[in-house]
């Protein structure tokens, strides 16, 4: 027992002295980093003096954070052209590969539990070879698919195709928009990361386009397009400045912050304040998955987890992945329905952007889901009506209107939002786990709805349009009870609560959250 006690005692003073080492260097660390920074501070001010102007580099939009952008929401683009792919397409494949009803489902389908697996595992890759090399990669996948589906001769191909593409975009939906923001200076990082959300419904709309005027291998073929664009630009844009600093490449981190903000910008005080960001980062514990189903996150975690469980069961991907079918059992002519959903879907995209910090959040959620709501209504009775047997002649113009409707209510507020929503009610404690949580909870729901989609069209095709219509009805009053307007509202960290106010009611969220800087 002496030994074991004394073994014990040993041990304990071993750690203490490695706790008291790790503070020591901890200290240095701090002490070398605030001795970089007040040189940074001295040598601008010296400048100043000395007849050189530096320039605010939060305030600098330079060619280069254009081009930056540019390039990266090429993977946004890229996103909507698989989301799009399998509506135009399904009539060709069908016909050409002789898909039954459930292989095409599947082949539908399979894209989101790629997605599913990319975005899981989309954090640990950007944070393991950066943010430019998690695009390439994920732009490698998407190549390698739809090589796959342009020369496969089987099912088995066409799914596999699908499934890489998957993977890739699920990726892509993590990484581009980090990538956007850590690059842009605060007063235009909300615009700039919105263009990756227009880029989505541009990818969506435009293979909608083309799909209705050439045939499904050439259109995959096109579809790697913005593939090649993207990844070749990765050659030419700088990497994050965060992600540099956050792996501890300081000179690294300091030439691309400079390149970013231009020549003359004064970039010392920007760069205090990400690496006093990224040292904060270091002394926060993250607490893991388990600890998102604590009372004090419960109520971040059921606002996020339910505005992505109705962005998805409110019917998304049966419209969008199978809008041809909708239009040709109505009677009308799926081509004309499609390059009219395309152009619906751009206009509404770009005016949610344009929207989003004048109306707020709340607001264009309520009216987003009310439209898609009707949007489902007009097209279950439409549907209800050719079960009857009557009003023939008005059939195939409701339901376009129905479709149109849903499709641009939806790109208006819910296909963003939410997104938006999540990123600024989660502490940072549990960001990453929750992050993880909510977008696995995301493409779980988006696989139900277009793995069932054809079946219940089987069943009823006016039935499955009510149900959605029910969902997205329990959408808006989910949203009028529980959701918080986040517009305006700064986020700094602290250990205090998060104090969130709306016209009716205070909204606390509890845990430490990140300042937006």
């Amino acid at each position: 027992m002496v030994v074991l006690n004394c073994s014990s005692l040993r041990n304990k003073k071993v750690k203490s002295v490695e706790s008291m080492e790790e503070e020591e260097e901890s200290i240095t660390r701090s002490l070398l980093l605030k001795q970089k920074l007040d040189s940074n501070h001295q040598w601008s001010s010296t400048s100043d003096h000395g007849g050189v102007q530096l320039s605010e580099s939060s305030s600098t939009t330079t060619s280069i954070v254009v081009l930056s952008t540019l390039v990266a929401v090429c993977g946004s683009f890229t996103f909507g052209s698989a989301v799009g792919y399998s509506s135009p397409s399904e009539s060709g494949i069908e016909d050409e590969l002789g898909l039954s009803l459930a292989e095409y489902s599947i082949f539908g389908s399979i894209l989101t539990i790629g997605g599913m697996l990319g975005a899981i595992f989309s954090g640990k890759i950007a944070d393991f070879i950066g943010r430019k090399g998690a695009m390439g990669v994920s732009e490698i996948f998407c190549i390698l698919g739809w090589l796959a589906i342009v020369f496969s001769k089987d099912v088995w191909w066409l799914d596999l195709g699908r499934f890489l593409v998957g993977c890739g975009i699920g990726v892509l939906s993590y990484v581009v928009p980090v990538y956007i923001s850590e690059i842009t200076p605060k007063n235009v990082r909300g615009a700039f990361t919105s263009l990756s959300e227009l880029m989505i419904g541009c990818g969506k709309a435009l293979t909608f386009l083309i799909g209705s005027l050439v045939n499904w291998r050439t259109v995959a073929l096109i579809a790697i397009i913005p593939c090649l664009v993207h990844l070749l630009g990765l050659f030419f844009i700088p990497e994050s400045p965060r992600w540099l600093a956050k792996c501890g490449r300081l000179k690294e981190f300091e030439a691309m912050l400079q390149i970013l903000r231009g020549e003359n910008a004064d970039i010392s005080q920007e760069a205090a304040d990400i690496i006093e960001y990224i040292e904060n980062l270091r002394w926060i514990s993250e607490d893991g998955v388990l600890h998102l189903f604590q009372g004090k996150y419960a109520y971040s975690v059921m606002v996020a987890v339910g505005l992505m469980a109705f962005q998805e069961f409110g019917g998304l991907n049966g419209f969008s992945f199978y809008t041809s079918s909708i239009f040709e059992l109505a009677g009308f002519s799926s081509n004309i329905g499609i390059i009219a959903a395309a152009v619906v879907q751009i206009l509404m995209t770009t005016l949610g952007v344009l929207l989003i910090d004048k109306c707020g959040r709340r607001p264009l959620l309520m009216i987003s889901t009310a439209g898609t709501c009707l949007g489902c209504v007009l097209t279950g009775f439409s549907f209800f009506l050719q079960d009857l047997q009557i009003g023939k002649e008005v059939i195939p113009i409701l339901v376009l209107i129905g479709v149109l409707v849903y499709l641009g209510s939806f790109e208006l507020g819910m296909g963003g939002i939410p997104w938006i929503i999540m990123s600024e009610i989660f502490p940072i404690t549990i960001k990453s786990s929750a992050g993880s949580l909510v977008t696995l909870v995301n493409w779980m729901c988006s696989w139900v709805v277009s793995y069932a989609f054809d079946y219940l069209f089987e069943w009823s095709s006016a039935g499955t349009f009510f149900i959605f219509a029910v969902i997205c009805g329990m959408g808006i009053i989910f949203i009028n009870k529980l959701i918080p307007e986040t517009r305006g509202v700064h986020l700094k960290k602290s250990k205090h609560h998060l104090l969130i106010s709306n016209n009716k009611k205070n909204f606390v969220i509890y845990g430490i959250h990140h300042q937006c800087i």
